[in-house]
């Protein structure tokens, strides 16, 4: 990506908006006004009047590694906590508007979904994934917590799906994603993924735009897994352990390519 490239690319096709996360040496991770762009397009979103389908992918491969670690958080203690509760904050309220949108949100997954992009993906109301396609939600591995993607994690996969994937923080394949609730269906490849997005923006828009708005609505008040209100608690519980030195240790271990000091083996 050239540095006059936007963090986020759009492009719409009549009643169809396809948005790419566009921070491809950073497998997309959210960082580098990645978050900003995403916040004045959802804005955007919200009141168009033609959009009917969004498709959520990411360029070179991959859709999203989840928060840029490498981004630094300066000033005091005191300071650093607000920030990162502010942060986090922010990209739990960023999933709910995604899920809220009146169109129809379809995620096409290839490479790596892990941490936050498990947030975007579980926030579409549709999910396909490439065969090589990745999922992780290592945080407890970094000393963290999986402070946003919780609630939502629980409402697509169930809470015992949910409760091994952030406790274990291990990878899984797209077979075993789909086997879990997490992805719909799985593709062999790019071509193919390409393929599945295409037959479901055509049957979706089969269905009435305003009765589509209002399934949704409907969808979102069944059970009781709704993340409405869970983004000030995740987040108090994300700085506490961002300013810990457990977080320390695991980001370091992480950006040396080793494990922590905690790690047995």
């Amino acid at each position: 990506m050239s540095q006059a490239e936007p963090p986020v690319l759009v492009r719409r096709e009549g009643p169809v908006v396809h948005v790419t996360l566009n921070r491809p040496a950073r497998r997309n991770a959210i960082g580098g006004g990645m978050g900003e762009a995403l916040d004045e397009l959802l804005d955007e979103l919200r009141g168009h009047a033609t959009a009917r389908v969004v498709v959520l992918r990411g360029a070179g491969g991959h859709f999203c590694a989840g928060l840029d670690l490498t981004e630094v958080v300066t000033g005091t203690p005191e300071e650093r906590l607000a920030a990162m509760q502010a942060r986090n904050r922010r990209l739990g309220a960023r999933y709910e508007e995604f899920s809220l949108l009146p169109q129809v949100v379809i995620a096409a997954v290839e490479g790596a979904a892990h941490a936050g992009g498990l947030g975007f993906l579980c926030s579409a109301d549709i999910a396909f994934a490439s065969a090589d396609a990745r999922f992780a939600a290592p945080e407890a591995r970094r000393g963290l917590v999986p402070a946003q993607i919780l609630p939502w994690l629980a409402r697509r996969m169930g809470r015992p799906n949910a409760a091994r994937m952030v406790l274990e923080g291990g990878v899984i394949t797209a077979a075993e994603a789909a086997r879990r609730g997490l992805v719909h269906e799985v593709a062999a490849d790019r071509a193919a993924l390409d393929a599945l997005v295409e037959v479901s923006i055509a049957q979706l828009l089969e269905g009435a735009p305003g009765a589509l708005a209002e399934t949704k609505k409907l969808l979102a008040a069944l059970g009781p897994l709704s993340p409405e209100g869970y983004a000030e608690a995740g987040a108090a519980a994300f700085g506490r352990t961002a300013a810990g030195p457990e977080a320390t240790e695991g980001i370091a271990a992480f950006r040396e390519k080793r494990k922590p000091s905690w790690a047995l083996g």
